[in-house]
């Protein structure tokens, strides 16, 4: 009965016309929200009756999997009404202060509570809860078609799911450096499973608005080690990012048909000179993003870089979903990451025929370029939505190259609106990261 189920729904998905997957690599996905329910990927292959009918080694994985956590358990209800009114102030008075609206009051709370460890650690909590659905609702924003695939990778609560290393600084730096090559082997190799996973449930985009940053592993190895050397810290640092990257290809290969989008991190820095994982990863089915006021300027917080970010999209004061049918407005490379892959999920669905590489051709290939992302990314540019999705449409007809350079001619820049931001005031919490000492 369970083969004949199971074969029963995968002849039943060849005669159904399949819409863009998006994987979302994440913290968790609220699949009963109101903006996320009809958009939810359900496993053709499997039932809810506690039985691996798919035969996958993974019992219920009826929207995706929790990888942190090794359940079926996409999102935990039990943190809904949990939280206090103070994270989703810290996120309004976020927007105030890009729009330079922050009163002395206003200023003096967000320097009492940064300093008040219990809030921090109510708000990474929350912002674990709530990450990814949010980041979910970007991306299936405007695309009816598009269906999402839940991956947990972050937990909700304690440590991430990496193995952790009990740093010590042993004056044998080279000791160290095998150490940190483990660790980076280990960290891929387990999403590696996760990518696996989405390869083989053939998501045509995923999305990782995750990462470990150089500013980020500096300020927990100087924890770790506050009397450390700086000049040796920042060498081992760099060192572990290298190894990250490098394994980082073993895990975007395990889904060569899938195209990664990678936010570029929320530090301000130049990943050519200070790199993030997983977004420095060079590979054809990886595109990086950073983010931007509007369209009108780079974002102070957003990480950039001429050959290792790949274009730029809108990420500061973004609406979305946030579990339990609410709205936030939240900013990071981590909204600007899911704006891409809504359009590279939008690509596939007007020519289904296109590999990741040829999406990412077309989503670098049509941007508005933009002087002040000159030298900033490697399309110089902004992405554009309508132009992508009708270079898409031409690509049917004619050869890829011509389908974009007609796209050029045919479809305008999109507008530039006055800005009002204020980014002196704008604070941004870092990228979630999967590495813990």
């Amino acid at each position: 009965m369970k083969f004949t189920l199971a074969l029963a729904a995968l002849l039943l998905s060849t005669f159904v016309a399949q819409a863009s997957v998006i994987a979302i690599i994440d913290s968790g996905v609220d699949y009963r929200h109101e903006a996320l329910i009809t958009n939810m990927w359900k496993n053709p292959l499997e039932l809810r009756n506690r039985l691996d009918d798919d035969s996958n080694g993974l019992v219920d994985d009826i929207f995706g999997w929790n990888f942190a956590e090794n359940n079926n358990l996409v999102i935990d209800y039990k943190y809904l009404g949990t939280f206090s009114d103070d994270p989703y102030k810290f996120f309004q008075l976020q927007a105030k202060g890009f729009l330079g609206t922050l009163s002395t009051e206003d200023k003096d709370w967000i320097a009492e509570k940064r300093a008040d460890p219990e809030f921090m650690k109510e708000m990474q909590k929350f912002g674990n809860f709530v990450h990814g659905t949010h980041v979910s609702g970007i991306a299936a924003r405007g695309n009816d078609e598009a269906k999402i695939m839940a991956i947990k990778l972050i937990p909700t609560e304690a440590s991430p799911f990496i193995t952790e290393l009990n740093f010590a600084f042993d004056p044998k730096i080279e000791l160290i450096k095998i150490l940190l090559d483990k660790l980076a082997a280990a960290q891929m190799d387990q999403l590696k499973t996760i990518t696996t996973y989405v390869g083989t449930n053939k998501a045509d985009v995923a999305n990782g608005s995750f990462g470990t940053s150089y500013s980020q592993l500096m300020s927990m190895l100087k924890q770790v080690a506050p009397n450390a050397d700086e000049a040796m810290v920042s060498e081992l640092v760099k060192h572990f990012l290298t190894k990250l990257i490098d394994n980082g290809n073993k895990m975007v290969g395990a889904a060569p048909e899938t195209l990664f989008v990678f936010a570029a991190g929320n530090d301000g820095t130049d990943n050519d000179l200070y790199p993030t994982s997983p977004a420095n990863i060079q590979a054809s089915n990886v595109i990086s993003v950073g983010a931007t006021y509007e369209r009108g300027k780079l974002a102070s917080f957003s990480n950039f870089g001429k050959t290792s970010v790949d274009v730029a999209a809108p990420g500061v004061i973004i609406e979305s979903a946030i579990p339990g049918d609410e709205y936030l407005k939240v900013s990071g490379t981590s909204q600007a990451a899911p704006y891409v892959a809504n359009i590279a999920g939008q690509i596939k669905d007007t020519n289904p025929e296109l590999t990741a590489e040829e999406i990412k051709r077309i989503i670098m290939g049509t941007v508005d370029l933009k002087p002040f992302l000159l030298g900033k990314v490697k399309a110089n540019g902004m992405v554009n939505a309508d132009r992508a999705i009708f270079a898409a449409k031409l690509s049917n007809k004619i050869s890829l190259n011509k389908a974009i350079l007609k796209s050029r001619t045919e479809v305008l820049d999109i507008a530039t609106p006055k800005l009002r931001f204020n980014d002196e005031e704008g604070f941004v919490l870092p990228l979630q990261s999967t590495i813990n000492f």
